[in-house]
């Protein structure tokens, strides 16, 4: 029998959490490593592996409330601005094999969360071939 991950034992109760929001589909809650103040978690109550694997209209109630979150911290926690993240397999640093998104607000430009992307040479990656292969398999 395959061991529960840490997000389906918080919905079944067997680890406690600080919840923001809860439905019959939907949990958000207080990330216990608050990246910034505020720094939430929204996931699916059923256990999909990741945002890659989670059907349409689960991954739909789950960014519904993410954005909710998010809209509540730029107008009642004083955020300037909110990233809203999910990582796909461990490459991509996903830690927790459970479908989630983060919300984390932002109030200054030096916090706890980096988030830097640099431009690679569009000649060496081949633009129009990248696009065309991306474009076939849609």
């Amino acid at each position: 029998m395959k061991e529960k991950d840490i997000f389906c034992r918080i919905i079944n109760g067997e680890i406690p959490c600080h919840k923001l929001y809860e439905d019959d589909d939907v949990l958000a809650f207080l990330d216990i490593s608050q990246v910034t103040r505020g720094h939430a978690l929204v996931i699916p109550k059923k256990h999909y592996d990741n945002f890659l694997s989670v059907p349409h209209e689960e991954m739909h109630k789950v960014m519904d409330v993410a954005q909710r979150i998010g809209q509540i911290a730029i107008k009642f926690l004083g955020a300037k601005g909110v990233n809203i993240l999910t990582n796909c397999y461990e490459a991509a640093g996903q830690t927790v094999n459970h479908f989630h998104v983060h919300v984390i607000p932002r109030y200054e430009d030096k916090e706890g969360f980096h988030l830097e992307m640099r431009n690679n040479s569009s000649e060496e990656l081949n633009l129009p071939a990248l696009a065309r292969e991306i474009k076939e398999n849609l």
